[in-house]
């Protein structure tokens, strides 16, 4: 059965797209710990991030440095803070987050971002990205 990711890759569930390439797809967390945070994931759906190949391992970091660049540029912010945990959802994932302090990271606390506001938001990172 495919996740709800690769169900969102296929189009299946709309998403706010920050940035795709042929591999690799970014969009923003609906239960964000932080305005922005993005998930970025391989289009490949594998459960456990060190169990993909060396090469799609190191793409989707490379990717996620790109996402990452354009993220910072469009919800400025001290940093971007990165974890893996993957959990919740059995396809592998990066969590970008924009954090000006290492409580922006608490991944208990939930943010209520209004869907205008993420449309507007995805739309600045995939502005971003495009032009990187």
């Amino acid at each position: 059965m495919a996740s709800i990711f690769s169900k969102i890759v296929a189009g299946e569930i709309p998403s706010y797209k920050c940035a795709e390439d042929e591999n690799y797809y970014a969009f923003l967390d609906i239960n964000p710990v932080n305005e922005g945070h993005t998930l970025v994931i391989p289009k490949h759906e594998v459960n456990y991030i060190f169990d993909l190949e060396n090469e799609e391992y190191a793409g989707l970091w490379q990717f996620a440095k790109k996402v990452a660049k354009a993220l910072k540029v469009a919800v400025p912010c001290e940093r971007i803070g990165v974890a893996v945990l993957g959990l919740e959802v059995p396809h592998c994932h990066i969590h970008l987050v924009p954090i000006n302090t290492e409580g922006d990271m608490n991944f208990k606390n939930k943010k209520d971002v209004p869907a205008e506001q993420m449309a507007a938001i995805a739309e600045k990172v995939f502005e971003q990205f495009s032009k990187l």
